[in-house]
């Protein structure tokens, strides 16, 4: 049974750092689009870094670039984001996916898809919050 659990969300203040970590389970970690989803209240699901299993740099939004550092274990069974120099924009629900996601559409796609788009990302985690506060 396929299992994504994220944990470390906290509320915070303008400024400060968090760390997030999804732990996957339940699958084989080849060639996955595997990343973090932002949701802000009453706005859609956005991707905020992804990364590709098989390789390459992580993508990261405009919104969080310099900012957050996305990360895995070797295994691959592990995501990480660092999450410095919070913003109240940063406010909301962080869900952790994946999918499988060959090498050719990878690579005709110039990267992993960045939209929640459910014909790739067929995993999802439960989410954790995140709050800013100024």
């Amino acid at each position: 049974r396929v299992r994504l659990v994220e944990s470390g969300g906290a509320s915070v203040q303008v400024g400060g750092s968090l760390n997030l970590t999804c732990v996957a389970s339940g699958y084989t970690t080849n060639s996955r689009c595997f990343g973090w989803f932002h949701q802000a209240p009453g706005k859609e699901r956005v991707g905020v870094a992804i990364i590709y299993t098989a390789g390459g740099r992580p993508v990261y939004s405009d919104s969080v670039k310099g900012r957050f550092t996305v990360s895995r274990d070797r295994a691959q069974t592990t995501l990480t984001l660092q999450m410095n120099s919070l913003k109240p924009e940063d406010t909301g629900m962080y869900f952790c996916a994946s999918g499988s996601f060959p090498p050719s559409a990878f690579h005709a796609n110039s990267g992993c898809p960045t939209s929640p788009d459910q014909r790739v990302y067929d995993y999802w985690g439960q989410g954790t919050q995140v709050t800013v506060s100024s």
